[in-house]
């Protein structure tokens, strides 16, 4: 799945049911990440941390939607195991796992190659990540190998940073932006409509080439 491009309406079986996506999603944004196999340690620690951090995820209309390509009745022993591994899980086990056993839903994704669908080793290395907005088209997607995990707060980094920029259009986050701290004003902006659009001010910042490109407010 590229940027920009819309996820299709796929249905899959779940822990929760099966679902349609389109309708599931309905006016939310999601978080739709893969994992090589259930009963795997990374993975585990993954799903369980989201799992605690699901109310941060709520704040930002934001649902959750793991992938895994093994079976439905391997999922739910699995997320026993990862209740029992992370017990600080409020109640029950917040969002839904899907089952792709035959790995049909990952090659359509784009998270394995279609001429390895069929091995059980290669399908093992699936660790793909989309955020999703509520028009269903990928707006941002990372990809880690087996040996890295993935960082929860940078998860919610980029979903305040696409939702902020999708409202406010003519500002972008700088490097390692987190919500309160200054932003960039697009270079497409005018001095005088970068006035208008922020009245309480903004920082010009003078580079060695002359080319003031580099405006950043606090003021959003």
């Amino acid at each position: 799945m590229r940027l920009g491009q819309t996820v299709p309406n796929f249905t899959a079986e779940t822990t929760k049911g099966p679902i349609s996506f389109h309708e599931w999603q309905g006016k939310n944004w999601v978080v739709l990440f893969s994992h090589p196999a259930d009963f795997t340690p990374v993975c585990t620690t993954e799903l369980g941390r989201i799992a605690v951090h699901q109310p941060e995820f709520a704040k930002r209309n934001t649902k959750c939607l793991a992938h895994s390509v093994d079976a439905l009745n391997s999922h739910v022993d699995w997320v026993n195991d990862i209740k029992s591994y992370c017990l600080d899980i409020p109640g029950d086990f917040p969002y839904p796992i899907i089952a792709d056993p035959t790995r049909d839903l990952a090659v359509k994704l784009g998270m394995l190659d279609e001429d390895q669908k069929k091995d059980p080793e290669v399908a093992k290395t699936i660790r793909a990540l989309f955020i999703i907005s509520p028009d269903h088209k990928v707006r941002l997607s990372m990809f880690y190998p087996m040996s890295t995990g993935r960082n929860v707060d940078e998860i919610l980094r980029t979903i305040d940073s696409l939702q902020l920029t999708d409202r406010l259009k003519v500002v972008a986050t700088p490097a390692n932006w987190t919500p309160g701290t200054k932003v960039m004003i697009l270079p497409t902006v005018t001095d005088e409509e970068a006035h208008k659009l922020f009245p309480k001010g903004f920082d010009k910042v003078s580079m060695p080439s002359g080319v003031n490109y580099v405006r950043t407010t606090e003021n959003y």
